[in-house]
């Protein structure tokens, strides 16, 4: 794939600006919240984002195709249009809410399925992630290079849990304590876009999680790998942003990531046979 149209880019920067902004602005003035789930939340500030970023794609890209975590349909149809853009007006809406300083927002470009295009943005860290497919990701204009950790008992990593948590709490607890037993450290901030560019710039070794939506990853996964690191699935397919699940790494530590994965599993598997 040929490098990507560099207005795709400079309208992605220019979105996550304006969402950090948005999100700044209404957690000075006070916002609305609902709840999706039992747990899962939703405030005004991702509508107000997320129709932003619609309008501005709407004007200038008329025939390109927008996937976003509010309004949109369901993520596995395919995309109408060779372009489809990617979009979570807020991730970390439950830190949002609760006031806790972790949160971003996160736009891909996919072409013909590909994520060409990244941007993603901490406002309250005024930390713009960006990459393109084939020229490198970058922080705040700073080239991005993943970590040199080579063993896990030396990583420090990081994981999501779904909002579902209460249902499958045993199973995500028992893949916790097994990274916890051979890495160094592991931490659960609850953005899984920051989670990923924090790879890429090498505050963390690894990261996994499963249960994911493509707006949740797409940004995030192309920051890491421009960035040197490694994304697949948990059980090491080629990473799809659809599939749900991932394992991002600095690629030195990504087979024992996956052989923890593989070994929680298997026991799982045993104890139902």
């Amino acid at each position: 794939m040929s490098s990507p149209n560099p207005v795709f880019l400079a309208t992605a920067v220019e979105i996550v600006l304006q969402a950090g902004a948005i999100q700044l602005a209404r957690r000075a003035s006070g916002f609305h919240v609902d709840k999706k789930g039992t747990i899962d939340l939703v405030t005004e500030v991702d509508l107000e984002c997320e129709r932003m970023c619609r309008a501005i794609l709407g004007e200038r890209f008329p025939d390109h195709d927008i996937l976003a975590e509010e309004l949109s349909r369901d993520p596995r149809q395919p995309s109408a249009s060779k372009y489809r853009w990617v979009f979570d007006p807020l991730d970390g809406t439950t830190n949002y809410a609760h006031g806790l300083p972790i949160f971003c927002s996160s736009l891909a470009l996919q072409i013909d399925g590909r994520t060409a295009v990244g941007a993603v943005y901490d406002p309250t860290r005024a930390e713009l992630f960006t990459a393109e497919r084939g020229a490198g990701a970058f922080l705040n204009g700073q080239r991005l290079q993943v970590s040199a950790a080579g063993e896990l008992i030396d990583a420090l990593l990081v994981t999501g849990f779904p909002y579902d948590v209460h249902k499958q709490t045993a199973d995500l607890v028992t893949m916790f304590a097994a990274f916890l037993g051979r890495a160094r450290a592991v931490r659960r901030l609850g953005s899984a876009a920051l989670d990923l560019c924090y790879v890429a710039a090498g505050r963390f070794d690894g990261y996994w999680e499963q249960h994911l939506w493509p707006w949740d990853v797409a940004a995030g996964a192309l920051v890491v790998t421009e960035a040197g690191g490694t994304v697949t699935g948990m059980d090491g397919s080629e990473f799809d942003p659809a599939a749900a699940h991932l394992v991002a790494s600095n690629g030195r530590v990504h087979d024992a990531m996956l052989g923890v994965i593989a070994e929680v599993w298997q026991r799982a598997l045993n104890r139902t046979n």
